[in-house]
Protein backbone atom coordinates (compact mmCIF):
# COMPACT_ATOMS: atom_id res chain seq x y z
CA UNK A 1 0.00 0.00 0.00
CA UNK A 2 1.37 3.63 -1.06
CA UNK A 3 2.00 6.14 1.78
CA UNK A 4 -0.43 8.75 2.12
CA UNK A 5 0.28 12.03 0.59
CA UNK A 6 -0.08 14.99 2.48
CA UNK A 7 -3.40 17.47 0.68
CA UNK A 8 -2.14 20.37 -1.16
CA UNK A 9 -3.44 23.02 0.55
CA UNK A 10 -4.26 26.64 -0.76
CA UNK A 11 -6.94 28.93 -2.10
CA UNK A 12 -4.87 30.45 -4.51
CA UNK A 13 -4.68 30.89 -8.49
CA UNK A 14 -1.08 29.94 -8.14
CA UNK A 15 -1.75 26.93 -5.99
CA UNK A 16 -5.10 25.57 -7.97
CA UNK A 17 -2.45 25.68 -11.26
CA UNK A 18 -0.35 23.20 -9.01
CA UNK A 19 -2.73 20.92 -8.78
CA UNK A 20 -3.71 21.20 -12.50
CA UNK A 21 -0.16 20.19 -13.41
CA UNK A 22 -0.18 17.62 -10.60
CA UNK A 23 -3.14 16.34 -12.14
CA UNK A 24 -1.45 16.61 -15.84
CA UNK A 25 2.03 14.95 -14.70
CA UNK A 26 0.22 12.17 -12.75
CA UNK A 27 -1.83 10.89 -16.36
CA UNK A 28 2.29 9.85 -17.89
CA UNK A 29 5.70 8.29 -17.15
CA UNK A 30 7.00 11.50 -17.83
CA UNK A 31 9.78 13.00 -16.14
CA UNK A 32 9.13 16.03 -13.64
CA UNK A 33 11.03 18.57 -12.69
CA UNK A 34 9.64 20.23 -9.83
CA UNK A 35 11.02 24.27 -8.89
CA UNK A 36 11.11 26.73 -6.11
CA UNK A 37 12.09 28.07 -2.99
CA UNK A 38 13.43 26.23 -0.27
CA UNK A 39 10.35 25.27 2.07
CA UNK A 40 7.52 25.35 -0.53
CA UNK A 41 6.78 21.43 -0.90
CA UNK A 42 8.50 20.25 -3.82
CA UNK A 43 8.64 16.96 -1.98
CA UNK A 44 5.10 17.09 -1.05
CA UNK A 45 4.24 17.71 -4.87
CA UNK A 46 6.30 15.10 -5.98
CA UNK A 47 4.90 12.52 -3.79
CA UNK A 48 1.21 14.02 -5.16
CA UNK A 49 2.37 13.03 -9.02
CA UNK A 50 3.38 9.62 -7.47
CA UNK A 51 0.50 8.70 -5.63
CA UNK A 52 -2.10 9.68 -8.19
CA UNK A 53 -0.06 7.95 -11.00
CA UNK A 54 -0.63 4.27 -11.68
CA UNK A 55 2.77 3.81 -10.24
CA UNK A 56 0.90 4.36 -7.06
CA UNK A 57 0.89 0.83 -5.57
CA UNK A 58 4.83 1.04 -5.90
CA UNK A 59 7.55 2.60 -3.67
CA UNK A 60 8.40 6.09 -4.21
CA UNK A 61 12.22 6.34 -3.09
CA UNK A 62 13.36 10.26 -1.89
CA UNK A 63 17.50 11.00 -2.37
CA UNK A 64 18.20 14.21 -0.89
CA UNK A 65 21.28 14.87 -3.69
CA UNK A 66 22.89 17.70 -1.46
CA UNK A 67 22.88 15.57 1.70
CA UNK A 68 25.23 12.40 0.29
CA UNK A 69 29.01 13.08 0.04
CA UNK A 70 29.57 12.86 -4.30
CA UNK A 71 31.64 9.42 -3.24
CA UNK A 72 28.94 7.91 -2.03
CA UNK A 73 25.88 9.19 -3.95
CA UNK A 74 27.07 7.06 -6.87
CA UNK A 75 26.95 3.75 -4.56
CA UNK A 76 23.64 4.88 -3.12
CA UNK A 77 21.89 5.27 -6.60
CA UNK A 78 23.86 2.73 -8.58
CA UNK A 79 25.35 0.05 -6.03
CA UNK A 80 27.78 -1.13 -5.47
CA UNK A 81 30.16 -4.91 -5.44
CA UNK A 82 31.55 -6.42 -3.32
CA UNK A 83 35.06 -5.06 -3.03
CA UNK A 84 35.08 -1.85 -5.04
CA UNK A 85 36.04 0.23 -1.91
CA UNK A 86 37.04 -0.01 1.54
CA UNK A 87 33.99 -1.41 3.82
CA UNK A 88 32.37 -3.30 0.95
CA UNK A 89 31.50 -6.39 2.02
CA UNK A 90 29.10 -7.40 -0.09
CA UNK A 91 27.15 -6.70 -3.04
CA UNK A 92 24.61 -4.03 -2.44
CA UNK A 93 21.71 -2.67 -5.04
CA UNK A 94 21.06 0.81 -5.44
CA UNK A 95 18.30 2.75 -4.88
CA UNK A 96 17.29 3.17 -8.45
CA UNK A 97 17.12 -0.77 -8.54
CA UNK A 98 15.27 -0.71 -5.57
CA UNK A 99 12.56 1.77 -7.20
CA UNK A 100 12.20 -0.41 -9.96
CA UNK A 101 8.39 -0.27 -11.31
CA UNK A 102 8.16 3.05 -9.25
CA UNK A 103 9.39 6.39 -8.53
CA UNK A 104 12.62 7.96 -7.72
CA UNK A 105 12.57 11.78 -6.39
CA UNK A 106 16.18 13.07 -6.47
CA UNK A 107 15.61 16.17 -4.88
CA UNK A 108 18.16 18.94 -4.73
CA UNK A 109 19.12 18.06 -8.23
CA UNK A 110 21.29 21.02 -8.81
CA UNK A 111 23.84 20.46 -6.06
CA UNK A 112 25.07 17.10 -8.21
CA UNK A 113 28.91 17.53 -9.73
CA UNK A 114 28.98 17.14 -13.34
CA UNK A 115 30.74 13.53 -12.87
CA UNK A 116 27.28 12.34 -11.28
CA UNK A 117 25.63 14.76 -14.05
CA UNK A 118 26.70 12.93 -16.40
CA UNK A 119 26.00 9.10 -14.70
CA UNK A 120 22.62 10.59 -14.08
CA UNK A 121 22.21 11.16 -17.95
CA UNK A 122 23.60 7.93 -19.06
CA UNK A 123 20.70 6.17 -16.56
CA UNK A 124 18.20 8.38 -18.13
CA UNK A 125 19.31 7.33 -22.02
CA UNK A 126 18.98 3.82 -21.62
CA UNK A 127 17.89 2.48 -17.75
CA UNK A 128 20.97 0.64 -17.27
CA UNK A 129 22.53 -0.07 -13.98
CA UNK A 130 26.32 -0.70 -13.79
CA UNK A 131 26.95 -0.85 -10.11
CA UNK A 132 29.89 0.58 -8.80
CA UNK A 133 33.16 -1.45 -9.06
CA UNK A 134 31.59 -3.91 -11.59
CA UNK A 135 33.06 -4.65 -15.22
CA UNK A 136 29.26 -5.00 -16.69
CA UNK A 137 25.55 -3.30 -16.76
CA UNK A 138 24.00 -5.55 -14.43
CA UNK A 139 20.57 -4.38 -14.89
CA UNK A 140 17.83 -2.69 -16.48
CA UNK A 141 15.09 -0.70 -14.61
CA UNK A 142 12.01 1.10 -15.01
CA UNK A 143 11.80 4.27 -13.04
CA UNK A 144 10.02 7.65 -13.37
CA UNK A 145 12.24 10.28 -12.38
CA UNK A 146 10.87 13.50 -10.57
CA UNK A 147 13.36 15.87 -9.85
CA UNK A 148 14.02 19.36 -7.94
CA UNK A 149 15.65 21.82 -6.94
CA UNK A 150 15.82 25.52 -5.34
CA UNK A 151 18.18 26.39 -7.84
CA UNK A 152 18.25 28.68 -10.99
CA UNK A 153 19.45 25.52 -13.22
CA UNK A 154 19.49 27.83 -16.13
CA UNK A 155 21.75 30.31 -14.45
CA UNK A 156 23.95 27.39 -13.57
CA UNK A 157 24.12 26.27 -17.26
CA UNK A 158 25.45 29.55 -17.94
CA UNK A 159 27.89 28.96 -15.26
CA UNK A 160 29.04 25.45 -16.69
CA UNK A 161 27.80 23.95 -13.54
CA UNK A 162 24.88 22.24 -14.77
CA UNK A 163 24.49 19.99 -17.94
CA UNK A 164 22.32 21.82 -20.35
CA UNK A 165 21.70 18.33 -22.16
CA UNK A 166 20.69 16.87 -18.40
CA UNK A 167 18.35 19.94 -18.07
CA UNK A 168 16.36 19.03 -20.96
CA UNK A 169 16.10 15.09 -20.28
CA UNK A 170 14.89 15.96 -16.59
CA UNK A 171 12.36 19.34 -17.97
CA UNK A 172 9.57 17.24 -19.70
CA UNK A 173 7.17 18.30 -17.16
CA UNK A 174 7.76 21.87 -15.23
CA UNK A 175 6.23 23.02 -12.22
CA UNK A 176 7.00 25.74 -10.72
CA UNK A 177 5.54 26.36 -6.56
CA UNK A 178 5.66 30.17 -6.33
CA UNK A 179 6.66 31.46 -2.43
CA UNK A 180 4.59 31.89 0.01
CA UNK A 181 4.61 35.89 0.08
CA UNK A 182 3.29 35.33 -3.44
CA UNK A 183 0.18 33.79 -2.72
CA UNK A 184 -0.43 35.51 0.51
CA UNK A 185 -4.22 34.69 0.91
CA UNK A 186 -2.82 30.98 1.03
CA UNK A 187 -1.26 31.91 4.59
CA UNK A 188 -4.58 31.61 6.56
CA UNK A 189 -5.39 28.40 5.01
CA UNK A 190 -2.27 27.11 6.10
CA UNK A 191 -1.98 28.47 9.85
CA UNK A 192 -5.74 26.80 10.15
CA UNK A 193 -4.74 23.32 9.17
CA UNK A 194 -1.33 23.70 11.12
CA UNK A 195 -3.21 24.83 14.07
CA UNK A 196 -5.33 22.24 14.27
CA UNK A 197 -3.11 19.21 13.32
CA UNK A 198 -0.21 20.29 15.98
CA UNK A 199 -2.87 20.51 18.58
CA UNK A 200 -4.04 17.78 18.26
CA UNK A 201 -0.72 15.84 17.55
CA UNK A 202 0.22 17.61 21.09
CA UNK A 203 -3.03 16.58 22.49
CA UNK A 204 -3.95 20.00 23.58
CA UNK A 205 -6.38 22.14 23.04
CA UNK A 206 -6.36 23.97 19.53
CA UNK A 207 -6.07 27.62 19.86
CA UNK A 208 -7.80 30.74 17.72
CA UNK A 209 -5.21 33.88 16.17
CA UNK A 210 -6.27 37.34 17.07
CA UNK A 211 -7.53 39.05 14.18
CA UNK A 212 -3.94 41.21 14.83
CA UNK A 213 -1.83 38.24 15.29
CA UNK A 214 -3.37 36.92 11.81
CA UNK A 215 -2.43 40.41 10.08
CA UNK A 216 0.65 40.18 11.63
CA UNK A 217 1.32 36.61 10.06
CA UNK A 218 -0.30 37.15 6.49
CA UNK A 219 2.01 40.42 6.51
CA UNK A 220 5.40 38.77 7.06
CA UNK A 221 7.37 37.92 3.86
CA UNK A 222 8.44 34.10 5.38
CA UNK A 223 11.48 33.46 3.91
CA UNK A 224 11.61 30.04 4.86
CA UNK A 225 7.94 29.14 3.19
CA UNK A 226 5.75 26.90 4.34
CA UNK A 227 8.70 25.28 5.93
CA UNK A 228 9.17 28.27 8.32
CA UNK A 229 5.21 28.62 8.91
CA UNK A 230 5.02 24.83 10.28
CA UNK A 231 8.29 25.66 12.85
CA UNK A 232 6.66 28.70 14.14
CA UNK A 233 3.17 27.30 14.29
CA UNK A 234 4.03 24.55 16.41
CA UNK A 235 6.05 26.87 18.42
CA UNK A 236 2.74 29.11 19.11
CA UNK A 237 0.78 25.88 20.05
CA UNK A 238 3.45 25.07 22.65
CA UNK A 239 4.07 27.76 24.09
CA UNK A 240 0.25 29.01 24.35
CA UNK A 241 -1.25 25.20 25.68
CA UNK A 242 -2.95 26.64 28.32
CA UNK A 243 -4.61 29.62 26.36
CA UNK A 244 -7.24 30.17 23.56
CA UNK A 245 -6.18 33.17 21.69
CA UNK A 246 -2.91 34.11 20.22
CA UNK A 247 -2.22 37.30 20.14
CA UNK A 248 0.18 39.38 18.80
CA UNK A 249 2.93 39.20 21.99
CA UNK A 250 3.17 35.95 21.49
CA UNK A 251 4.35 35.85 17.53
CA UNK A 252 8.16 35.40 16.67
CA UNK A 253 10.24 39.28 17.10
CA UNK A 254 10.75 39.17 13.64
CA UNK A 255 7.06 38.39 12.62
CA UNK A 256 6.18 41.16 15.48
CA UNK A 257 8.37 43.74 14.04
CA UNK A 258 7.03 43.67 10.50
CA UNK A 259 3.72 45.52 10.10
CA UNK A 260 1.12 44.60 8.42
CA UNK A 261 -0.96 46.99 5.67
CA UNK A 262 -0.59 50.59 6.49
CA UNK A 263 -4.37 52.04 7.64
CA UNK A 264 -5.59 49.54 10.16
CA UNK A 265 -9.26 48.27 8.86
CA UNK A 266 -11.59 48.37 11.36
CA UNK A 267 -13.72 45.89 13.14
CA UNK A 268 -16.56 45.35 10.94
CA UNK A 269 -13.61 45.54 7.66
CA UNK A 270 -11.88 42.78 9.73
CA UNK A 271 -14.97 40.52 10.28
CA UNK A 272 -16.03 41.08 6.52
CA UNK A 273 -12.57 40.56 5.34
CA UNK A 274 -12.44 36.76 6.86
CA UNK A 275 -16.15 36.03 5.85
CA UNK A 276 -14.77 36.78 1.89
CA UNK A 277 -11.49 35.19 2.20
CA UNK A 278 -11.79 32.39 4.88
CA UNK A 279 -15.16 31.14 4.26
CA UNK A 280 -15.86 31.63 0.42
CA UNK A 281 -18.90 34.46 0.61
CA UNK A 282 -18.79 37.03 -2.35
CA UNK A 283 -17.50 40.68 -2.48
CA UNK A 284 -20.93 41.60 -3.93
CA UNK A 285 -23.03 40.13 -1.08
CA UNK A 286 -20.90 40.83 1.73
CA UNK A 287 -19.25 44.34 0.90
CA UNK A 288 -21.15 46.02 -1.93
CA UNK A 289 -24.97 45.37 -0.58
CA UNK A 290 -24.08 46.75 2.63
CA UNK A 291 -22.61 50.18 1.22
CA UNK A 292 -24.86 50.82 -1.14
CA UNK A 293 -26.90 50.89 1.65
CA UNK A 294 -24.64 52.99 3.50
CA UNK A 295 -24.51 50.11 6.16
CA UNK A 296 -20.37 50.16 5.52
CA UNK A 297 -18.61 53.18 5.34
CA UNK A 298 -16.18 54.35 2.42
CA UNK A 299 -13.23 53.72 5.40
CA UNK A 300 -14.11 50.14 5.74
CA UNK A 301 -14.49 49.68 2.28
CA UNK A 302 -10.87 51.14 1.74
CA UNK A 303 -9.58 48.62 4.83
CA UNK A 304 -11.07 45.96 3.16
CA UNK A 305 -9.26 46.62 -0.56
CA UNK A 306 -5.87 47.70 1.41
CA UNK A 307 -6.02 44.00 2.99
CA UNK A 308 -6.61 42.38 -0.35
CA UNK A 309 -4.00 44.36 -2.10
CA UNK A 310 -1.63 43.12 0.34
CA UNK A 311 -2.17 39.59 -0.75
CA UNK A 312 -2.17 40.24 -4.08
CA UNK A 313 0.31 42.18 -4.46
CA UNK A 314 -1.36 45.20 -5.96
CA UNK A 315 -2.96 42.99 -8.87
CA UNK A 316 -6.74 43.79 -9.17
CA UNK A 317 -7.32 40.46 -11.31
CA UNK A 318 -5.84 38.79 -7.96
CA UNK A 319 -8.72 40.87 -6.25
CA UNK A 320 -11.11 39.50 -8.06
CA UNK A 321 -10.38 36.21 -7.41
CA UNK A 322 -9.19 36.95 -4.07
CA UNK A 323 -12.93 38.28 -3.94
CA UNK A 324 -15.00 34.89 -4.85
CA UNK A 325 -16.01 37.65 -7.62
CA UNK A 326 -16.11 35.59 -11.41
CA UNK A 327 -13.55 36.79 -13.74
CA UNK A 328 -15.93 38.72 -15.86
CA UNK A 329 -17.24 40.88 -12.65
CA UNK A 330 -13.37 42.45 -13.27
CA UNK A 331 -14.93 45.64 -15.11
CA UNK A 332 -17.25 45.97 -13.42
CA UNK A 333 -15.46 46.09 -9.92
CA UNK A 334 -13.22 48.33 -11.09
CA UNK A 335 -16.00 50.44 -12.61
CA UNK A 336 -17.68 50.70 -8.82
CA UNK A 337 -14.59 51.13 -7.18
CA UNK A 338 -13.79 54.30 -9.68
CA UNK A 339 -17.38 55.55 -9.41
CA UNK A 340 -16.86 56.00 -5.00
CA UNK A 341 -13.36 57.44 -5.16
CA UNK A 342 -12.25 53.67 -3.58
CA UNK A 343 -9.50 53.09 -6.60
CA UNK A 344 -6.06 52.50 -5.42
CA UNK A 345 -3.60 54.44 -8.28
CA UNK A 346 -1.08 51.52 -9.55
CA UNK A 347 1.77 52.59 -11.74
CA UNK A 348 2.88 50.08 -14.58
CA UNK A 349 6.41 49.20 -14.02
CA UNK A 350 8.53 47.07 -16.63
CA UNK A 351 9.93 44.08 -15.09
CA UNK A 352 13.74 43.54 -16.19
CA UNK A 353 12.83 39.44 -16.94
CA UNK A 354 9.01 39.08 -17.16
CA UNK A 355 7.45 42.00 -18.95
CA UNK A 356 4.69 43.97 -18.55
CA UNK A 357 3.51 44.11 -14.78
CA UNK A 358 1.33 45.77 -12.41
CA UNK A 359 3.14 46.39 -8.99
CA UNK A 360 1.85 48.12 -6.40
CA UNK A 361 3.09 52.16 -6.24
CA UNK A 362 1.21 53.79 -3.20
CA UNK A 363 -1.91 53.71 -1.57
CA UNK A 364 -3.61 57.11 -2.81
CA UNK A 365 -6.87 56.52 -0.30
Amino acid sequence: MSEQAQPLIGVSTAIRAVEAEIDYAARSDAKVLITGESGVGKEVIARLVHQRSRRAPTPLVAVNCAGIPEGLLESALFGHVKGSFTDAYRDRLGLLEIAHQGTIFLDEIGEMSLRMQALLLRFLENGEIQRVGADRVQARVDVRVIAATNRKLLERIASKDFREDLYYRLNVIHILIPPLRARREDIPVFLDHFLRSYAEHHDVKPAQLAPDALAHLVAYDWPGNVRELKNVVERLILRRAAEDLIVVGDLPAEIQRRVPVAGAATAAADELFERIVLFGESFWKVVHEPFMTRDLTRADLKAILRRGLAQTGGNYKGLVNLFNMPSSDYRRFLSFLRKHECYVRLERERSDDSGPSLRQKSYDL
